[in-house]
């Protein structure tokens, strides 16, 4: 039985809103602005699908990798050149994809191993908590401590812990959004939002005049300083596409690995990243929320990320809307942070857990524990003017321990 147009068109909105929380939050924790990020999101899900044959159904939307990079980059380097070397960054998934198209996944697994991927990804989680904390207990992000902030925090906390443990079927996939709703529900009721951005916004504008306006988009530079600086950092979000890859390929009983291939699928995150990151948005990844939607609701059409990319399009250009998301008060996305930046350095631990590494080998141990004081202790040096850095020297560093450290005899 053919399918209506009309449920068609729920269900790809409803992937939206699955991605919607974790989509806008990115950019409201660097400084970007989310009409953007939605409108690149769109684009880049759009972009991917030309790569791959609009073969695959997945949804393209913010990185979190990149959070510290970005926010380390603007104030560093100004917006310009940070966004510019998120550009690069994309086309560093040309050389992994090239890899893989000569010498198979096997090339991807030679030079980036769970021993040295694991702790990278539970850097860029450890590295933002501090953040996180700071977020939660003010609401200027200063670390001054409020009780109305740190109430605000844990309660947008609570909810979406709640919402992970006893969440239904697509209630389970959007703890990010409900944890947002309730918390700003609090914030409401406690007199602490402004609705003063609202009433000045227009109902459909054009986000780049906005983001120009508030500092938040300039035409990208290509600073090598901020190139090299950021580049490397795309060894983690490279590594979590193969998973993400791997997963869809598992939940619609496809190989997408094979065909349209994994080195389409990484040229086509790649250029995605590279366009949002042109345009102003933040680097885009591939979604496993979406993923989780996917295999819940069997949903395995492409079309149905064609409308979710569409839709964010068109919100992009509703100005009460990004409005509405420049409202949500400081605490309520901290005590989602919280959550979110231990997950992710728990996605660290369990890439090693699952891979069966044995730290009980000096070789491993050495290079966890470089990496993790690496980043975590934001390690840099400056050679010749240019400065590289925070998580991306320490995936650089991973690398080549990995390549000059003997291996064990078998």
């Amino acid at each position: 039985m053919e399918e209506s147009k009309l449920k068609t068109m729920l269900i790809g909105v409803q992937m939206l809103f699955v991605a919607f929380g974790a989509l806008v939050l990115v950019p409201l924790l660097t400084g970007l602005d989310p009409s953007i990020a939605l409108f690149t999101a769109g684009a880049g899900t759009l972009l991917f699908q030309l790569i791959t044959k609009r073969m695959v159904p997945v949804f393209l939307a913010s990185s979190f990798a990149f959070i510290a990079p970005i926010q380390f980059g603007v104030k560093e380097f100004g917006v310009g050149a940070t966004l510019g070397g998120l550009a690069c960054a994309g086309l560093a998934y040309l050389v992994f994809s090239v890899m893989v198209k000569i010498g198979g996944v096997e090339a991807i697994e030679k030079y980036l191993p769970a021993i040295v991927t694991g702790p990278v990804i539970m850097v860029i989680g450890l590295n933002l908590a501090p953040v996180a904390v700071k977020m939660a207990k003010s609401f200027d992000g200063s670390g001054n401590y409020d009780g109305k902030a740190m109430t605000i925090a844990m309660i947008s906390l609570l909810t979406a812990i709640l919402t992970v443990v006893y969440g239904k079927k697509i209630l389970s996939l959007i703890p990010i959004l409900i944890g947002i709703i309730v918390g700003y529900v609090v914030s409401l009721f406690m007199g602490v939002v402004s609705f003063q951005p609202i009433s000045d916004a227009g109902w459909l504008v054009n986000p780049w005049s906005v983001a120009i306006a508030n500092g938040s988009y300039a035409l990208p530079v290509f600073d090598i300083a901020a190139i090299l600086y950021i580049v490397p950092v795309a060894i983690a979000p490279a590594i979590e596409h193969v998973g993400d890859v791997l997963a869809i390929s598992n939940v619609s009983g496809k190989n997408y690995l094979k065909n349209p291939g994994l080195h389409r699928t990484l040229l086509g995150d790649g250029l995605a990243t590279s366009l949002a990151s042109l345009l102003g948005g933040p680097p885009n990844t591939t979604y496993s929320e979406v993923t989780g939607a996917v295999a819940l609701t069997k949903s395995y059409k492409v079309v149905y990320m064609t409308i979710a990319a569409c839709t964010a399009i068109v919100l992009a250009f509703v100005g009460k809307l990004g409005a509405v998301l420049k409202t949500i008060p400081v605490p309520v996305m901290g005590g989602i942070m919280i959550l979110l930046f231990g997950m992710i350095a728990a996605i660290g631990i369990g890439t090693v857990v699952r891979e069966r590494v044995d730290m009980s080998k000096a070789r491993n141990l050495i290079i966890a524990s470089v990496i993790l004081v690496v980043g975590i202790g934001n390690l840099s040096f400056t050679l010749g003017g240019v400065t590289i850095g925070g998580i991306g020297l320490a995936g650089i560093v991973g690398v080549i321990l990995n390549l000059i450290l003997p291996k064990d005899k078998e």
